[in-house]
């Protein structure tokens, strides 16, 4: 966004004039899914699309954090664009159920009021991580499903649509490709990867904030609900700590209550953000049999992004310029 980028050039310039290093004001995290992501398996128009995605993303929430604006607003914002972008694995272009829909999962947590919410298994809100925070922010409940959910969401006059807008060719595709393999030898190989999307905030207050939306797994039957919408496993926010945001193999981050742990690592056993994160990504998930990867952000504007599999979309940005989007690396690569 331009605005943004002005905004940021005015900061670095003043930092300039009077001799400093400019304060670190904001950080802005995000990640767009985490697996099997090869260079070698990705075509270079592919990757400059998800390389746009992630920094319209960034831009977004930079801006919202820029202007002073809350650390929940810009995850808002920033997800919500994630979500409208068919290249990841949520909103429009979510992977679809063993029925053909799609069922979408999100969760929002503020650091500053240790507040929560977060809804599983809608198909008509094309928002879910704004359902997700109007639950945090309007209702007594932490969580809501299914057509509960949907109704919530409409009542707050979230966008409703029909399940038909988050279908698209390229997940129709696939899921033909997985019920009838023996038809489809020619089908272009799936990119097996975690497609969930998260963002983690920390504004100019010093307040941080998570969020995490997904479609959830390709192929899913019975109503199947991940990690992303369940707080403890795929979010957490708690200003003594850190902001979490999780992608991976649900049912493990489940078990292992993965983003909740790094918080607890670092509140009870002293550890930094990026032991702690290290430690629940190398050690306890992968131990578990597990994979994936998070985005982690303390108060302190320190950033870790841990993955166990190939690669994971990743970005962040800085309110001293500091900036970088990353897709590929070795699993020890991403901090």
């Amino acid at each position: 966004m331009k605005n943004f980028r002005l905004i940021m050039m005015s900061l670095l310039f003043s930092s300039c004039l009077s001799g400093q290093v400019s304060k670190l004001d904001f950080v802005l995290v995000i990640h767009g899914g985490a697996g099997a992501i090869k260079q070698s398996e990705m075509s270079p128009e592919n990757e400059a699309l998800y390389r746009a995605g992630l920094q319209e993303a960034l831009d977004a929430g930079a801006t919202i954090l820029a202007g002073g604006g809350q650390a929940e607003d810009a995850v808002e914002a920033t997800i919500r664009l994630m979500e409208d972008n068919p290249m990841f694995n949520a909103g429009r272009g979510a992977v679809l159920t063993n029925r053909g829909t799609a069922e979408l999962d999100a969760s929002f947590m503020s650091g500053k009021s240790n507040k929560a919410g977060s809804v599983a298994g809608v198909k008509t809100v094309r928002h879910p991580i704004s359902a997700a925070r109007r639950v945090m922010d309007s209702s007594v409940h932490v969580m809501f499903a299914g057509e509960g959910a949907d109704q919530f969401a409409a009542e707050k006059g979230l966008e409703i649509v029909e399940n038909s807008f988050f279908y698209t060719e390229t997940r129709l595709q696939q899921l033909r490709a997985l019920l009838n393999p023996e038809e489809n030898e020619n089908t272009e190989p799936l990119l097996k990867k975690h497609g969930t999307v998260g963002c983690v905030a920390l504004d100019k207050s010093g307040n941080l904030a998570a969020g995490t939306s997904t479609g959830g797994m390709m192929n899913k039957r019975y109503g199947r609900v991940g990690d992303a919408p369940i707080i403890g496993a795929g979010t957490y926010a708690n200003n003594r700590t850190c902001a979490v945001s999780c992608t991976g193999h649900g049912e493990y981050f489940i078990r292992n209550v993965i983003a909740y742990d790094v918080s607890a690592l670092m509140e009870y056993g002293q550890k930094t953000l990026q032991e702690a994160a290290d430690y629940v990504i190398h050690h306890k998930l992968s131990q578990s049999g597990g994979t994936g990867g998070l985005i982690a952000l303390d108060r302190e504007g320190n950033i870790a992004m841990p993955f166990n599999t190939d690669g994971m979309f990743r970005a962040f940005i800085k309110s001293n310029g500091e900036t970088g989007i990353e897709i590929y690396g070795n699993p020890t690569d991403g901090k």
